[in-house]
């Protein structure tokens, strides 16, 4: 399933932007675009292999096909695969488990131009119709512009977890739908 959305006003326009369950094609291109340092600061610090975006492509279709909804892949208006956005569940010991949590990564040369606000929001309608209550979207707590996309979205800070490794703080922010 294809979708589009044309900005919507917030303080400017958003950037059009298409959303397609992830191909075996797109495993390559995530591992691409998010192979830039500043990218994976919050998961770890360097990019994952191959065989991970394999595995994490074919979960998503999964997800899709069994519950209408997943992570999926994010085209710009050049079609260009740039990131990607959806929801899943939260599988974590850790946190909000089995909660459907709201998620986004974009490629490095992508940030600061609306692409993830206008994926969110289509991610939220998507959700919605799928019979989905409540989203959560947790957020290391260090990451600004992510909590800047959960304010946009109109969530509101629930808790404050410290991850698995005790290093860091999460946020969870919550959305009724």
């Amino acid at each position: 399933m294809i979708t589009r959305l044309k900005g919507c006003p917030v303080n400017r326009a958003l950037p059009e932007v298409r959303l397609r369950v992830p191909t075996d094609e797109d495993a390559v291109a995530w591992h691409r675009v998010f192979a830039h340092p500043d990218v994976m600061e919050f998961q770890g610090g360097r990019s994952a292999e191959l065989s991970v975006y394999e595995e994490l492509t074919a979960r998503q279709r999964r997800h899709d096909a069994e519950r209408g909804f997943c992570l999926w892949t994010m085209l710009d208006e050049h079609e260009r695969v740039i990131g990607f956005t959806g929801a899943q569940p939260w599988e974590q010991e850790w946190g909000p488990r089995g909660e459907i949590e709201i998620g986004w990564r974009l490629g490095r040369e992508f940030w600061g131009q609306g692409y993830v606000t206008a994926a969110a929001r289509m991610t939220l309608e998507r959700v919605r119709a799928a019979g989905v209550p409540e989203v959560v979207a947790m957020v290391d707590a260090r990451n600004a512009r992510s909590i800047a996309v959960t304010r946009r979205l109109g969530m509101e800070l629930a808790e404050v977890f410290t991850t698995a490794d005790a290093q860091h703080k999460g946020h969870c922010y919550r959305l009724g739908l």
